[in-house]
């Protein structure tokens, strides 16, 4: 009864996303603020039922109801309660749920936190998101139902995909969706505004934060999806140029440009049609990354499904979106004023560099992840499109991209002065030298792009510490004062330092690792040792060990000092799953915050050595510093969302009062948000 209870409102709230879409936005048209008011508690409405829905189906597989079909094909009785949960969002037809409950929550904290909104311009931006939802909801109920019942039940279910029984699995998926479907807001807010044909600061205001949250969600999703490969796959690696890793890279790119662009519009006026184009883009690549996903049209340890089908009706929702946006954008964007005027060197053309780079890197990495598809399509032959290619063109465009981004905030809107910016950095400008010579030094010469790495990574962290520096005046104030400062200092200059520190620590992680990662793969027997970058590690053993849900092979390998001490023990795993028969890696690391070290156990060495097993060692320096540096990332979005000036919207521009006219009402062209 539970799951049909769950069918039943996933079909409600279909029948409120199409109300919602369709009244709020007549009446924003004709001026009726009663059809107007519908939005919000649609809006509210549609979330308790896709969460009614979402909770059905929860339920199902915690209690492990093998009546329906989806919780049969992806759960298993034995499975831990956590893996129980995941599964909800471990296959295709719950993953899509997921995406449409998240869609809603995002659609109700609009209506819940729309007050500063003016009415239209709400009604317009909830009556698009409930568009989205509509389509995304068809699309459950046509093609992918996870309420599916099976008749007779079996005993039992066939188990989640091994690979996806991992902690990190757990709450990656939501966490990247959380980020895609966060830039629907963006997308819905800029469509409203196009539709409205009046963009202004405020609007800026408003979009921001809703940005910054998806932005902050999906720079932790792609972090732990980066990390249990890291941990999981037992290859050593964290980033692999995978089409669907870099699926979820596009919008993270483009969304960072938007970001960006927004801040100039709101401080500004300025790149207000291009920063719409960037809110739709933004969303329009999420969306292409869920068509590669579940189109069939890949082959990937991400990708959940391979129904043809399936990839139409989201290719056709695709087109629908991204055509219909594009094509309003191409026919409104014309009357959007330019806004304010700056030159070359200002705040203002830091930020515009900011986003050419950002956006040719975007164009990059998606023309390689679409580029061999398209070939394959038009039987025009095969062709692999991996790491060499996206290094030697994505590297290259991130490194001015960072030395700007420490520039950038030292100069001033308007004009600004490069010479007095770069003097203001002259403390960051010895650190970067500093850490270049001693990488040089210490690292006999190489590699020489490690070398810049390890300097621009520098910079980055020393320009975000100097430029907050020079906000608290510290060292030219008393202590005291500079304390003051600090704690009135608005939280979106703490997290823009914050966020900027954090891309200097992921870039030294990915230096360091990609630069000085040692290997060894060779067969060893209990009792033998293998040597890496200077650390001896010994292999005791292998016992058999017993999970909840499969058998293991657990590798005993001891860690041992220059005197031959055990300083420390590794237990790496070959792990068997009862019902699929399917055999995982389970790495084990040993951390110092400066490197990992890094054992998976692979298989036994055969007729020729039967005590024998293939070891993989691994030696990562600074690979830590990879997801540390993410964490720093997403805590500055964090950080600037507690600014206030979001809550209360944008200043109101007030023209130049002539004296004896006080109390003139400034006109509505240029008066800003609340």
């Amino acid at each position: 009864m539970i799951p049909e209870i769950g069918h039943y409102a996933l079909v409600l709230s279909l029948v409120v996303a199409l109300v919602q879409s369709v009244i709020p936005m007549i009446g924003a048209n004709r001026g009726d603020a009663a059809w107007m008011e519908l939005a919000r508690p649609a809006a509210v409405a549609q979330f308790l039922l896709v969460a009614i829905a979402f909770s059905a189906l929860t339920h199902a597989y915690v209690v492990s109801d093998f009546s329906v079909l989806n919780v049969v094909e992806n759960s298993h009785s034995a499975k831990p309660l956590i893996y129980k949960i995941s599964g909800v969002w471990g296959n295709h037809e719950g993953s899509m749920l997921l995406w449409v409950l998240i869609l809603a929550v995002f659609g109700a904290a609009v209506a819940a936190f729309g007050d500063s909104l003016p009415p239209s311009l709400l009604a317009r931006t909830l009556a698009v998101q409930a568009m989205i939802a509509a389509g995304f909801l068809l699309f459950v109920l046509g093609t992918s139902n996870p309420f599916m019942r099976v008749d007779p039940p079996p005993l039992d279910g066939a188990d989640l995909n091994p690979l996806l029984q991992d902690p990190g699995l757990a709450f990656h998926p939501p966490f990247l969706y959380l980020g895609y479907v966060g830039f629907s807001i963006a997308f819905s807010f800029a469509v409203a505004a196009l539709i409205e044909g009046r963009i202004d600061p405020a609007w800026a205001r408003w979009v921001r934060p809703w940005t910054l949250a998806a932005w902050s969600a999906l720079t932790v999703g792609i972090a732990l999806g980066s990390w249990w490969a890291y941990y999981t796959l037992g290859w050593g690696g964290w980033w692999f140029w995978d089409p669907v890793e870099n699926a979820s890279l596009l919008p993270w790119l483009a969304g960072t440009a938007l970001l960006h662009s927004a801040i100039v519009v709101e401080k500004r006026d300025a790149l207000k049609a291009w920063t719409v184009l960037l809110a739709i883009v933004a969303f329009s690549l999420s969306l292409i990354g869920t068509f590669l996903v579940r189109s069939g049209v890949l082959t990937s340890v991400h990708a959940f499904a391979v129904d043809p089908a399936r990839g139409v009706f989201i290719l056709v929702l695709l087109t629908i979106a991204i055509g219909g946006s594009l094509a309003l954008y191409a026919w409104r964007a014309p009357v959007l004023k330019a806004g304010g005027l700056f030159q070359p060197i200002s705040r203002e053309g830091a930020l515009i560099l900011n986003n050419l780079l950002l956006s040719t890197a975007t164009a990059t990495v998606l023309v390689g992840t679409l580029y061999p598809i398209f070939l394959d399509a038009l039987d025009a032959g095969k062709v692999s499109v991996g790491p060499p290619f996206f290094n030697a063109t994505f590297i290259p465009l991130m490194l001015p991209l960072v030395v700007a981004m420490g520039i950038g905030p030292m100069l001033a809107w308007k004009r600004g002065d490069l010479l007095g910016a770069l003097g203001r950095l002259k403390l960051a400008a010895l650190v970067t030298a500093a850490v270049g010579l001693a990488t040089y030094y210490f690292r006999s010469g190489g590699p020489v792009m490690a070398v810049v790495g390890m300097a621009v990574a520098a910079w980055a962290i020393a320009a975000a510490i100097d430029e907050l520096a020079g906000r608290i005046g510290l060292g030219r104030l008393p202590p005291g004062e500079s304390l003051r400062r600090a704690a009135r200092l608005p939280g979106a200059a703490w997290g823009t330092a914050l966020a900027h520190a954090g891309v200097g620590i992921a870039i030294a992680g990915m230096t360091g690792s990609g630069a000085w990662m040692t290997e060894r793969i060779q067969y060893l027997a209990p009792g033998e040792q293998i040597g890496i970058a200077g650390t001896q590690v010994r292999f005791d053993e292998v016992i058999r060990v017993d999970g909840a849900n499969y058998v293991a092979d657990r590798g005993v390998f001891s860690v041992l000092s220059d005197d031959g001490r055990v300083v420390g023990q590794l237990f790496p795993e070959r792990r068997r799953f009862l019902v699929s028969q399917r055999v995982i890696t389970h790495s084990a690391i040993r951390t110092t915050g400066l490197a990992d070290l890094y054992i998976a156990l692979g298989d036994p060495a055969g007729e020729d050595r039967p005590d024998a097993w293939t070891v993989r060692v691994y030696h990562h320096p600074l690979v830590p510093w990879i997801w540390i540096g993410c964490v720093v990332m997403a805590l500055g979005g964090v950080v600037s969302l507690s600014d206030r000036r979001f809550r209360v919207g944008a200043p109101a521009r007030r023209r130049a009062v002539a004296p004896g006219i006080a109390g003139a009402e400034p006109t509505p062209a240029t008066r800003g948000g609340v």
